[in-house]
């Protein structure tokens, strides 16, 4: 099996070319193995890059655990250059994934933006914990303290929460400081903390824009493997469109596996 290692903002994934239709059987167990950072490649998820009839190409995203995911979008930005790479696109392109068709623009200097669904909603708890689903469902806590806060002890006890079983929910922790936000990922599926998490931040930023008072609709995102950028624009019903996810992805390096 012939494969691709892409990082955005250090979130890493497995890519494979799928346009022959080789590897549509994939099984649970197998990506497992291929995602295991001490017997196989190592990721945080797995991508498979297909043809689609009303896009450039569709995305299939699987998380570490072996189970297909919604959506990913630090993943996307990955597939974009991917894409580019393997010459199927020019600098904007359209492409079909689980939640639907996305867009997307190569920026240079190995940038890319995605374009992500419109958000409809959101609702906060007795806990000040708000939900919503960006592509994949989040929880965002607003802290103080981003470097204090309990990211695997809580993330993990919201994530497996009754509340939203049975496929529970990403856990994001933000620090707040003017246009800028500091945020840290539970993944669902990675089961861990990961490096960055692009549809955590949008969740984030969307919750930085209602905590204050939808005076701001851009925000530079710092986690742990970088910085990302987020704008969006306010709907009547106070939902959110136009969501533009931007950042860095990079091909870390290209191999071979027997599987």
């Amino acid at each position: 099996m012939q494969f691709a290692k892409w990082q955005g903002a250090g979130n890493d994934f497995i890519i494979i070319d799928n346009r022959e239709a080789l590897y549509d059987d994939l099984d649970s167990e197998l990506i497992k193995y291929l995602c295991h950072r001490n017997f196989g490649v190592g990721a945080d998820g797995l991508i498979l890059l297909g043809i689609d009839s009303e896009s450039d190409f569709s995305m299939k995203y699987f998380n570490a655990d072996g189970k297909e995911a919604e959506m990913c979008g630090n993943g996307a930005r990955c597939i974009i250059g991917f894409a580019d790479r393997l010459g199927i696109i020019e600098d904007e392109t359209q492409f079909m994934a689980s939640d639907g068709i996305h867009g997307g623009r190569v920026l240079g200097n190995d940038h890319y933006e995605i374009k992500m669904i419109d958000v409809k909603g959101y609702s906060k708890s007795e806990d000040d914990y708000y939900f919503l689903n960006t592509g994949v469902p989040h929880v965002v806590i607003l802290t103080k303290d981003i470097k204090k806060a309990k990211t695997l002890e809580l993330g993990r006890e919201i994530r497996y929460s009754p509340e939203f079983a049975p496929d529970g929910t990403n856990v994001n922790f933000v620090q707040l400081d003017d246009n800028k936000l500091k945020n840290r990922t539970y993944e669902r599926g990675v089961e861990n903390e990961t490096l960055a998490c692009g549809t955590g931040v949008v969740a984030s930023a969307i919750v930085a824009s209602i905590e204050g008072g939808h005076k701001q609709n851009e925000f530079d995102c710092l986690v742990l493997g970088g910085k990302l950028r987020v704008s969006f624009e306010l709907t009547a019903n106070n939902g959110f469109k136009n969501i533009i996810l931007e950042g860095p992805a990079r091909c870390v390096f290209e191999g071979e596996i027997v599987v």
